[in-house]
């Protein structure tokens, strides 16, 4: 009888490790949000490229309430980005999708919907980031070589999924944290030159969707400043495919640049 109830406490013992695991699994790589273990200990996955060099990216978008007068700063200053794209709005904005490749922009992939991974879901993860990557390669005409999640959440589930579409995450060096009410193009440009160095990916938003209303706004009016800060450094300024990544893509990355 003893034995009995021994064995029956040590299975539902073992069956509860397995939630936890699961959990553990999904939550522990997030954990690479936090950028200065990220710059020490994963310089790939945080954008760390050529020392000459800067990688300038914008998440969120397409947005047409926005994204052309970025579209329209980025030409008038002679420099081409990467657009990380949310599939959905990339569905609904075709014609703003051509127009940021047609002007030698490189689109990344920034999920299907702008969402937060509460709970472990690697098969809707898995789908959904494939739907995006697919809608993604139809409007550039190529399929495409990096992925960031949206508020930069990289769990297990996520990881996976990227894995197997082919995508290579990458997060950023520097911010500007531009998606704030109170954000000037002033603040913008000093949070972000508190951290940008060469060989840095700076992300700043194209849109104010998922941000406090008109905050675009003060990252428009930082672009100039923070450009210049760049070339007075001798450091040009570019899109990922141009970054030279440190370390390279895994080795069934075929699409890895």
């Amino acid at each position: 009888m003893r034995d009995g109830v021994h064995r029956g406490r040590s299975w539902r013992a073992a069956v509860g490790v397995v939630p936890a695991l699961v959990a553990a699994a999904h939550i522990v790589p997030a954990a690479t949000w936090l950028s200065g273990p990220r710059r020490a200990w994963l310089p790939a996955l945080a954008g760390v490229g050529r020392s000459d060099h800067v990688a300038l990216t914008f998440d969120d978008g397409p947005d047409p309430r926005s994204t052309p007068a970025f579209l329209a700063a980025l030409d008038e200053l002679s420099v081409r980005a990467t657009f990380f794209v949310v599939g959905e709005q990339v569905l609904w904005h075709r014609r703003l999708s051509h127009d940021i490749v047609r002007r030698g922009h490189e689109l990344a992939v920034h999920g299907w919907t702008h969402n937060r991974p509460w709970r472990p879901a690697p098969a809707r993860e898995a789908r959904q980031l494939a739907r995006a990557a697919h809608v993604v390669a139809e409007v550039s005409g190529a399929p495409p070589a990096w992925y960031r999640p949206p508020y930069g959440i990289l769990t297990g589930d996520r990881l996976l999924a990227a894995r197997r579409t082919r995508l290579r995450p990458v997060l950023w060096t520097a911010w500007g944290r531009d998606w704030k009410a109170r954000a000037t193009a002033e603040s913008v440009v000093t949070t972000v030159l508190a951290d940008l160095r060469g060989g840095g990916t700076l992300v700043l938003h194209d849109t104010d969707r998922h941000a406090a209303p008109g905050c675009w706004r003060a990252a428009l009016a930082a672009l100039p400043g923070l450009v210049g800060a760049c070339r007075a450094a001798g450091l040009t300024v570019g899109p990922l495919g141009e970054h030279g990544v440190a370390s390279p893509a895994p080795a069934d990355d075929a699409r890895a640049r």
